[in-house]
Protein backbone atom coordinates (compact mmCIF):
# COMPACT_ATOMS: atom_id res chain seq x y z
CA UNK A 1 0.00 0.00 0.00
CA UNK A 2 2.92 2.11 0.23
CA UNK A 3 2.62 3.15 -3.34
CA UNK A 4 -0.65 4.79 -2.62
CA UNK A 5 0.81 7.01 0.70
CA UNK A 6 0.99 10.63 0.10
CA UNK A 7 2.73 11.33 3.83
CA UNK A 8 4.40 13.78 2.86
CA UNK A 9 3.02 15.30 -0.33
CA UNK A 10 1.22 18.69 -0.35
CA UNK A 11 -2.11 18.91 -2.73
CA UNK A 12 -3.44 22.21 -3.90
CA UNK A 13 -6.99 21.42 -5.22
CA UNK A 14 -9.22 24.54 -6.45
CA UNK A 15 -12.68 24.25 -6.60
CA UNK A 16 -11.59 22.33 -3.16
CA UNK A 17 -15.24 24.60 -1.15
CA UNK A 18 -18.15 22.34 -2.32
CA UNK A 19 -19.47 19.74 -4.61
CA UNK A 20 -17.15 16.81 -6.21
CA UNK A 21 -13.91 19.60 -4.89
CA UNK A 22 -15.12 18.67 -1.51
CA UNK A 23 -15.16 14.87 -1.92
CA UNK A 24 -11.21 14.67 -3.66
CA UNK A 25 -10.13 16.89 -1.15
CA UNK A 26 -10.88 14.42 1.76
CA UNK A 27 -9.59 11.76 -0.54
CA UNK A 28 -6.60 13.00 -0.66
CA UNK A 29 -5.85 14.53 2.89
CA UNK A 30 -7.01 10.35 3.92
CA UNK A 31 -4.50 9.05 1.98
CA UNK A 32 -1.93 11.53 4.04
CA UNK A 33 -1.47 14.35 1.86
CA UNK A 34 -1.59 17.90 3.34
CA UNK A 35 -4.61 19.87 1.51
CA UNK A 36 -4.21 23.52 0.32
CA UNK A 37 -8.03 24.59 -0.51
CA UNK A 38 -8.77 26.85 -3.23
CA UNK A 39 -11.60 28.82 -4.26
CA UNK A 40 -13.44 32.04 -4.11
CA UNK A 41 -15.68 32.21 -1.11
CA UNK A 42 -13.16 32.44 1.97
CA UNK A 43 -15.97 31.84 5.23
CA UNK A 44 -16.70 28.10 2.91
CA UNK A 45 -13.11 27.28 2.19
CA UNK A 46 -12.89 28.45 6.63
CA UNK A 47 -15.39 25.64 7.14
CA UNK A 48 -13.96 23.02 5.54
CA UNK A 49 -10.56 23.48 6.46
CA UNK A 50 -12.10 23.42 10.08
CA UNK A 51 -14.31 20.21 9.34
CA UNK A 52 -11.12 18.41 7.83
CA UNK A 53 -8.86 19.38 10.58
CA UNK A 54 -11.33 18.41 13.52
CA UNK A 55 -11.03 14.90 11.63
CA UNK A 56 -7.19 15.02 11.97
CA UNK A 57 -6.17 16.10 8.93
CA UNK A 58 -3.73 18.77 7.42
CA UNK A 59 -5.71 21.66 5.83
CA UNK A 60 -5.29 25.07 4.80
CA UNK A 61 -7.31 27.34 3.11
CA UNK A 62 -6.34 29.78 0.11
CA UNK A 63 -9.04 31.76 -1.66
CA UNK A 64 -7.63 33.47 -4.85
CA UNK A 65 -8.86 33.99 -8.30
CA UNK A 66 -7.69 31.36 -10.50
CA UNK A 67 -8.09 33.82 -13.33
CA UNK A 68 -5.57 36.34 -12.30
CA UNK A 69 -2.04 35.90 -13.00
CA UNK A 70 -0.40 37.88 -10.61
CA UNK A 71 -3.13 36.88 -8.05
CA UNK A 72 -2.06 32.83 -8.60
CA UNK A 73 1.50 33.73 -8.52
CA UNK A 74 1.10 35.46 -4.85
CA UNK A 75 -1.02 32.99 -3.68
CA UNK A 76 1.34 29.95 -4.86
CA UNK A 77 4.40 31.96 -3.20
CA UNK A 78 2.38 32.12 -0.18
CA UNK A 79 1.88 28.29 -0.24
CA UNK A 80 5.21 27.58 -0.37
CA UNK A 81 6.49 29.64 2.23
CA UNK A 82 3.56 29.03 4.62
CA UNK A 83 2.84 25.13 4.14
CA UNK A 84 5.63 23.56 1.50
CA UNK A 85 6.41 22.51 -2.11
CA UNK A 86 3.12 21.79 -3.82
CA UNK A 87 3.39 18.08 -4.99
CA UNK A 88 0.02 17.59 -6.56
CA UNK A 89 -2.28 19.94 -8.11
CA UNK A 90 -5.63 19.01 -8.81
CA UNK A 91 -7.75 21.72 -10.98
CA UNK A 92 -11.04 21.30 -10.25
CA UNK A 93 -12.59 24.76 -9.87
CA UNK A 94 -15.87 25.21 -12.61
CA UNK A 95 -18.43 27.25 -13.38
CA UNK A 96 -21.45 26.63 -16.17
CA UNK A 97 -24.60 28.39 -16.94
CA UNK A 98 -27.71 26.99 -19.54
CA UNK A 99 -28.66 28.48 -22.17
CA UNK A 100 -29.57 27.80 -25.96
CA UNK A 101 -26.56 28.56 -27.98
CA UNK A 102 -27.68 31.17 -30.21
CA UNK A 103 -29.19 32.73 -27.02
CA UNK A 104 -25.99 32.23 -25.02
CA UNK A 105 -24.39 35.69 -24.22
CA UNK A 106 -21.01 36.78 -24.39
CA UNK A 107 -19.82 37.18 -21.23
CA UNK A 108 -21.09 33.90 -20.07
CA UNK A 109 -19.55 31.77 -22.37
CA UNK A 110 -16.41 33.81 -21.82
CA UNK A 111 -16.60 33.38 -18.38
CA UNK A 112 -16.68 29.82 -18.63
CA UNK A 113 -13.76 29.52 -20.59
CA UNK A 114 -11.74 31.63 -18.56
CA UNK A 115 -12.66 29.81 -15.49
CA UNK A 116 -13.06 26.04 -16.43
CA UNK A 117 -9.90 26.07 -19.25
CA UNK A 118 -7.65 29.30 -18.77
CA UNK A 119 -7.76 29.20 -14.85
CA UNK A 120 -6.37 25.35 -15.45
CA UNK A 121 -3.61 26.71 -17.54
CA UNK A 122 -2.69 29.24 -15.69
CA UNK A 123 -2.71 27.87 -12.24
CA UNK A 124 -0.91 24.97 -13.57
CA UNK A 125 2.00 27.24 -15.36
CA UNK A 126 2.53 28.52 -11.83
CA UNK A 127 2.83 25.56 -10.21
CA UNK A 128 4.36 23.55 -12.71
CA UNK A 129 7.95 25.50 -12.59
CA UNK A 130 8.72 24.40 -9.06
CA UNK A 131 7.84 20.34 -10.20
CA UNK A 132 10.48 21.23 -13.24
CA UNK A 133 13.07 22.52 -10.53
CA UNK A 134 12.46 19.38 -8.40
CA UNK A 135 11.70 17.50 -10.96
CA UNK A 136 8.66 15.66 -9.36
CA UNK A 137 4.67 16.33 -9.53
CA UNK A 138 1.56 15.09 -10.34
CA UNK A 139 -1.24 17.52 -11.87
CA UNK A 140 -4.95 16.11 -12.47
CA UNK A 141 -7.55 18.10 -14.45
CA UNK A 142 -11.55 17.54 -13.37
CA UNK A 143 -12.69 16.94 -16.93
CA UNK A 144 -15.72 16.05 -17.74
CA UNK A 145 -18.35 13.32 -19.79
CA UNK A 146 -18.90 16.27 -21.86
CA UNK A 147 -15.00 16.25 -23.09
CA UNK A 148 -16.73 13.45 -25.50
CA UNK A 149 -20.17 14.44 -26.07
CA UNK A 150 -22.33 16.83 -26.28
CA UNK A 151 -25.70 18.28 -24.34
CA UNK A 152 -28.02 20.88 -25.19
CA UNK A 153 -28.28 24.12 -23.84
CA UNK A 154 -23.98 23.51 -22.30
CA UNK A 155 -21.86 23.96 -25.37
CA UNK A 156 -19.53 26.38 -23.57
CA UNK A 157 -19.14 24.22 -20.70
CA UNK A 158 -18.67 21.00 -22.76
CA UNK A 159 -15.92 23.19 -25.61
CA UNK A 160 -14.29 24.08 -22.17
CA UNK A 161 -13.98 20.64 -21.09
CA UNK A 162 -13.15 19.21 -24.37
CA UNK A 163 -10.43 21.56 -24.57
CA UNK A 164 -9.07 20.61 -21.21
CA UNK A 165 -9.02 17.28 -22.56
CA UNK A 166 -6.30 18.23 -24.92
CA UNK A 167 -4.90 20.35 -22.62
CA UNK A 168 -4.38 17.32 -19.81
CA UNK A 169 -2.80 15.83 -23.27
CA UNK A 170 -0.30 18.57 -24.03
CA UNK A 171 0.49 19.11 -20.66
CA UNK A 172 1.75 15.80 -20.30
CA UNK A 173 3.54 15.29 -23.24
CA UNK A 174 5.60 18.71 -22.66
CA UNK A 175 6.25 18.04 -18.87
CA UNK A 176 6.92 14.12 -18.61
CA UNK A 177 10.61 14.43 -19.09
CA UNK A 178 10.65 16.47 -16.20
CA UNK A 179 9.03 13.37 -14.26
CA UNK A 180 5.62 15.01 -13.97
CA UNK A 181 2.72 12.84 -14.72
CA UNK A 182 -0.51 15.08 -15.83
CA UNK A 183 -3.93 13.07 -16.66
CA UNK A 184 -7.73 13.86 -16.02
CA UNK A 185 -10.79 12.80 -14.67
CA UNK A 186 -13.90 13.01 -16.13
CA UNK A 187 -16.66 11.80 -13.56
CA UNK A 188 -20.08 10.89 -14.70
CA UNK A 189 -23.43 11.69 -12.32
CA UNK A 190 -22.63 12.36 -9.02
CA UNK A 191 -24.96 13.44 -6.01
CA UNK A 192 -23.60 16.13 -4.20
CA UNK A 193 -24.78 19.03 -2.87
CA UNK A 194 -24.55 21.06 -6.16
CA UNK A 195 -26.71 18.11 -8.37
CA UNK A 196 -29.61 17.66 -5.52
CA UNK A 197 -32.05 19.45 -7.47
CA UNK A 198 -31.43 17.57 -10.71
CA UNK A 199 -31.48 14.09 -8.76
CA UNK A 200 -35.04 15.16 -7.00
CA UNK A 201 -35.88 15.95 -10.73
CA UNK A 202 -38.43 12.94 -11.34
CA UNK A 203 -37.71 12.95 -15.41
CA UNK A 204 -33.82 13.88 -15.39
CA UNK A 205 -33.18 11.46 -12.32
CA UNK A 206 -35.53 8.54 -14.48
CA UNK A 207 -33.07 9.34 -18.03
CA UNK A 208 -29.53 9.20 -15.42
CA UNK A 209 -31.19 5.55 -14.44
CA UNK A 210 -31.84 4.76 -18.06
CA UNK A 211 -28.69 6.10 -19.40
CA UNK A 212 -25.90 4.58 -17.29
CA UNK A 213 -25.65 1.09 -17.41
CA UNK A 214 -24.72 0.64 -13.80
CA UNK A 215 -28.37 2.06 -13.02
CA UNK A 216 -27.85 4.77 -10.65
CA UNK A 217 -25.91 7.80 -9.73
CA UNK A 218 -22.40 7.46 -8.36
CA UNK A 219 -21.71 7.98 -4.84
CA UNK A 220 -18.94 11.42 -4.33
CA UNK A 221 -16.33 8.38 -2.27
CA UNK A 222 -16.00 6.88 -5.29
CA UNK A 223 -13.73 9.01 -6.82
CA UNK A 224 -11.40 8.44 -4.44
CA UNK A 225 -9.30 5.48 -5.41
CA UNK A 226 -9.15 7.32 -8.66
CA UNK A 227 -7.82 10.60 -7.90
CA UNK A 228 -5.82 9.03 -5.07
CA UNK A 229 -4.05 6.45 -7.84
CA UNK A 230 -3.06 9.74 -10.22
CA UNK A 231 -1.56 11.32 -7.03
CA UNK A 232 0.06 8.76 -5.68
CA UNK A 233 3.47 6.77 -6.63
CA UNK A 234 1.57 3.94 -8.32
CA UNK A 235 0.79 6.19 -11.65
CA UNK A 236 4.39 7.25 -12.30
CA UNK A 237 4.24 5.72 -15.58
CA UNK A 238 0.44 7.04 -16.46
CA UNK A 239 0.41 9.93 -18.49
CA UNK A 240 -1.89 11.89 -21.03
CA UNK A 241 -4.99 10.19 -19.91
CA UNK A 242 -8.06 10.67 -19.12
CA UNK A 243 -10.49 7.87 -16.93
CA UNK A 244 -13.70 8.09 -16.57
CA UNK A 245 -15.77 7.46 -13.65
CA UNK A 246 -19.22 7.45 -14.64
CA UNK A 247 -20.90 3.76 -14.44
CA UNK A 248 -20.50 3.09 -18.09
CA UNK A 249 -22.00 5.44 -19.81
CA UNK A 250 -19.60 6.69 -22.30
CA UNK A 251 -19.34 2.31 -22.85
CA UNK A 252 -23.15 2.48 -24.37
CA UNK A 253 -25.00 3.91 -27.15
Amino acid sequence: MALFDLTGKVALITGAGGGLGYFITKALASAGATVVLNGRNEAKLENVVHELSMHGYKAYGYAFDITDSDTISNAIQRIKSEVGNIDILVNNAGVQHRKALEDFPDNEWQEILDINLTGTFKVSKAVVKGMIRRKSGKIINICSLMSEVGRPTIAPYAASKGGLKMLTKSMAVEWAKHNIQVNGIGPGYFITDMTRSLADDKKFNDWIIDRTPAGRWGNPDELAGTIVYLASDASNFVNGQLIYVDGGILAAL
